[in-house]
């Protein structure tokens, strides 16, 4: 569904990204790993044509991202970024709505159809009893929990989300990646937290000084090796007690 191949990133004479290949697949989670500044952000943004890419190729369902018109490209991906706004002048139904903007034409008006699928994705984010709230009032974790909806609403083959659960308690950070678990197109997800990552993705994508340093599946990855190489950390890796998903115990 989702292909970066050969993709390299650059700002100035920093290579942001470099020489990135990846493939996502229909109805596959693949979280993307690795420390503070290693790429994650940046490479997601090459997918919903935020920072160009200086070599390689994006393809979403075998089109070039990049020579895809831009509404098309809105209403295949879900996004939600780490750039969070405050100041919207509107209702959190409001700025849900916004997620369908790119299947409406210019004087098309919004629907009862819209309006129930406004009402769905708030309430797939514990959010439907604020619908009429102002945006500006909630708090930080209530809004990304809104802004996921707004991404949920446009109905999207393929979620990009970076970082999707800052800002989250850790019910609403369980609760966020088990609707992005139970999403029926593909996901790519920028995580910190490696325990989620190996809880609910299919695959691990671990990304260091803009390299792919791995890709595999959670048991592959989640490894002592790993937390050494990548984030200079001595751990431990046991076993979840209810999905035996590896765990992760920092020395």
């Amino acid at each position: 569904m989702l292909r970066f191949d050969g993709v390299t990133v650059t700002a100035g004479d920093k290579v942001l990204v470099d020489d990135v290949s990846l493939d996502i697949g229909d109805g596959e989670i693949v979280g993307l790993v690795g420390p503070n500044g290693s790429g994650k952000s940046t490479l997601l943004r090459t997918a919903y044509r935020a920072m160009k890419p200086a070599a390689g190729t994006i393809t979403l369902d075998g089109h070039d991202v990049w020579a895809t018109a831009v509404r098309t490209i809105g209403k295949r991906t879900g996004v939600v970024t780490q750039q969070m706004p405050s100041d919207f002048p509107l209702t959190s139904g409001d700025v849900v709505l916004l997620g369908r903007a790119a299947h409406k034409g210019m004087f098309d008006a919004d629907d009862d159809t819209d309006a129930a699928l406004v009402m769905s994705c708030l309430d797939a984010v514990d959010m439907a009893d604020r619908v009429d709230d102002d945006f500006s009032t909630l708090s930080g974790g209530e809004r990304q929990r809104v802004l996921v909806a707004q991404a949920l609403a446009g109905v999207p083959w393929v979620l990009l989300f970076d970082e999707p659960t800052n800002h989250l308690d850790l019910r609403h950070q369980l609760g966020l990646m088990r609707v992005v678990r139970e999403h029926d197109g593909a996901a790519v997800v920028a995580l910190h937290d490696l325990g989620l990552a190996a809880r609910y993705c299919d695959r691990i994508a671990v990304l260091d000084h803009g390299k792919l340093w791995g890709v595999g599946t959670p048991d592959e990855v989640v490894t002592p090796r790993l937390l050494d190489d990548v984030y200079g950390v001595e751990a431990e890796v046991h076993r979840h007690p209810r999905d035996d998903s590896p765990m992760v115990v920092v020395l």
